[in-house]
C-alpha cells in the first residue's frame, strides 16, 4: 500500500487521512471475531481494561460505557495482522522509516448509553514523549457514520498548540473544554 504524494500533503496540512479498503471483508471479520472476544469477556482483559466513560451521560446502569483496553496485542495476534502491519507502513511513509509501533488499543463505544466523547488532541496523552511525531490509525469495525456518531477531526489542528486539557472524571478520559468553547462539538 502506497501513499501518493497528494495523500501525504493532505495528511501534512489537515492532520489526518482516510485510507479507504485497508481490509478485505474476510480480513475485517477476523478483527471483528477477536475484538467480540475481548469485549465479552471470552479473553480476561481486567488488567488492560478501563472504562473511559465514567463520569460522563447518563449513569443509570453499571454497564461500560466506553470500553478500552490498552494493548490488546497482548491477548491476540493483531501484531502480526494485516491492519497493523499496514497501518505501520502507512505511518512510516508519514512521518519516516525509523517510526515504530508504540501501543495499539481498542475502544467500543456501547450503543445507547448517551455517553459523549470528550474532544481532545491525542497529543495531550504523549507530553512525556521525547520525539513527537506520532501517528494515531483507527480502524471502524462498524459502519461510521454522521448519524450514528463518527469520530470527527479538526482540520489542521495539528499545527496548533497542544491545548490545555484535563480529566473527564477520576479514570476517566482527558477532555479540551477550549475546543468546546469555541463551538467545535
Amino acid at each position: 500500500m502506497n501513499l501518493t504524494v497528494s495523500d501525504i500533503e493532505f495528511f501534512q496540512q489537515n492532520g489526518y487521512l482516510v485510507v479507504a479498503d485497508i481490509l478485505t471483508s474476510n480480513e475485517l471479520e477476523q478483527y471483528q471475531q477477536w475484538y467480540d472476544q475481548l469485549l465479552d469477556g471470552t479473553i480476561n482483559t481486567a488488567g488492560n481494561r478501563a472504562d473511559l466513560g465514567i463520569g460522563l451521560g447518563d449513569n443509570k446502569d453499571l454497564r461500560e460505557k466506553i470500553t478500552q483496553i490498552m494493548w490488546p496485542s497482548d491477548f491476540a495476534p493483531f501484531l502480526e495482522m494485516p491492519y497493523h502491519q499496514r497501518a505501520l507502513k502507512i505511518a512510516q511513509e508519514l512521518m519516516g522509516n525509523d517510526i515504530a509501533m508504540d501501543f495499539d488499543m481498542m475502544i467500543n463505544k456501547a450503543p445507547h448509553t448517551n455517553t459523549p466523547t470528550p474532544w481532545h488532541q491525542d497529543a495531550a496523552y504523549w507530553v512525556d514523549m521525547p520525539d513527537k511525531r506520532a501517528v494515531s490509525c483507527w480502524l471502524a469495525l462498524d459502519p461510521a457514520t454522521v448519524e450514528n456518531g463518527c469520530m470527527w477531526y479538526v482540520p489542521g489542528s495539528h499545527l496548533s498548540p497542544l491545548r490545555p486539557h484535563r480529566s473527564a472524571a477520576k479514570g476517566g478520559a482527558l477532555m479540551c473544554d477550549a475546543l468546546e468553547t469555541e463551538g467545535i462539538n
